[in-house]
């Protein structure tokens, strides 16, 4: 039996397949590029990477005690 990424490799090689990716890439190209993604993004990121301020991590939010 084929694995699964042999199977997914050979969707991929196909003309279908190749349309499908084709059609993918500019779909999240034209995404990346709405204003409105951007911020979505950028305020995903700041919430990940910034959200480690006094307190994290305890559990109390008492940072001192």
């Amino acid at each position: 039996m084929a694995s699964l990424f042999s199977k997914v490799a050979q969707f991929a090689n196909s003309p279908q397949g190749k349309e499908a990716v084709r059609q993918m890439t500019e779909k999240a190209q034209q995404l990346a590029k709405n204003p409105k993604t951007k911020a979505k993004i950028d305020d995903v990121r700041r919430r990940f990477q910034g959200g480690r301020g006094p307190g994290s991590g305890t559990g109390t939010g008492n940072p001192g005690h």
